[in-house]
């Protein structure tokens, strides 16, 4: 793979860029040129990326990352970061998030810019400069050895069964599926067994909620791990206990604000390794589907270079 160094920047290649058109249900869809725009304005050659679904977001990523971009930019919310990281991951290609989806947990905790023209104007400005910020990522490996990246919050409980009923559900479209998926879940909401082993240590939970963070933000805005950093070396486990339908439906509103891990039935660890384990349960890792259980998750400090 041919990596470039931040030194490299202004004599490197293209940068290259990732836009999801239907991120943030297209309302930002008009920016994009506004977008490449502001990133030629750094002088470099930028270089828009085509693909057609997920899977092939993620390899247009890699080739280009391989055949020696500079820089590797994505255009979207979470779900496109998370294509983007796979290929960044671990190399010394430079990395940034422009921000236009329906959650942008990932920025947000990067601490770039809401309005995505004013991320541009960051990005550009940390490309002239060739200046980069180093911060962590999660490397999680599943049962049979695959090995996924994730930037902001994986999780194994009940917003994972959500995610994955609503995405076998074909009525209604739009939101009102999830929010459709979400009241079937409620009615069969049942704590599960949890396998924890957090730095070698071992636990047995019985839980409805667990949130494995490099990120402290997943869905949006919601602080699940909320003392979670991207630069401390470690991932932050929020555990929700044995919580009922009622108690489950009073708290998750305090998850915006991160009171929730106040709450007597919630626990929180740290470590740099989670061995996560229960029946039946499909991660979901920035928003996107992952890896079932079991998994093994790292903290790798780091990781990734962001352009700011």
């Amino acid at each position: 793979m041919l990596a470039v160094t931040a030194d490299d920047l202004r004599t490197a290649g293209p940068v290259a860029v990732l836009a999801n058109p239907v991120a943030g249900r297209g309302r930002h869809r008009a920016l994009l040129p506004r977008v490449l725009d502001g990133l030629a304005a750094a002088g470099r050659p930028v270089e828009l990326l085509t693909a057609h679904d997920p899977a092939g977001a993620e390899e247009a990523c890699r080739t280009a990352v391989a055949a020696g971009a500079s820089a590797l930019v994505a255009v979207g919310g979470d779900g496109t970061v998370h294509r983007a990281l796979q290929a960044v991951a671990g190399t010394a290609v430079p990395f940034a998030p422009v921000p236009v989806g329906t959650g942008n947990d990932f920025a947000a905790d990067a601490g770039f810019p809401t309005d995505p023209l004013a991320a541009v104007a960051v990005i550009a400005a940390a490309l002239r400069a060739g200046r980069t910020h180093p911060v962590d990522l999660a490397r999680m490996t599943g049962g049979d050895g695959t090995d996924r990246w994730y930037g902001a919050v994986l999780a194994a409980g009940f917003d994972a069964i959500v995610n994955e009923r609503a995405n076998r559900m074909r009525w209604p479209r739009g939101p009102r599926r999830y929010d459709l998926a979400i009241l079937v879940e409620l009615a069969r909401l049942r704590p599960r067994r949890y396998t924890l082993r957090l730095d070698g240590v071992g636990h047995e939970v019985d839980a409805v909620l667990v949130a494995v963070g490099n990120g402290s933000r997943y869905g949006g805005g919601m602080r699940i791990c909320p003392a979670a950093d991207l630069t401390d070396g470690l991932l932050d486990v929020v555990v929700g206990g044995r919580f009922d339908r009622r108690t489950l439906i009073r708290v998750k509103p305090r998850i915006y604000a991160g009171t929730h891990v106040t709450h007597p039935l919630a626990s929180s660890f740290r470590a740099r390794t989670v061995e996560l384990a229960a029946e039946g349960i499909t991660t979901y890792a920035d928003g996107e589907r992952s890896l079932d259980l079991p998994v093994r998750i790292s903290a790798v400090p780091r990781a990734v270079r962001l352009l700011r």
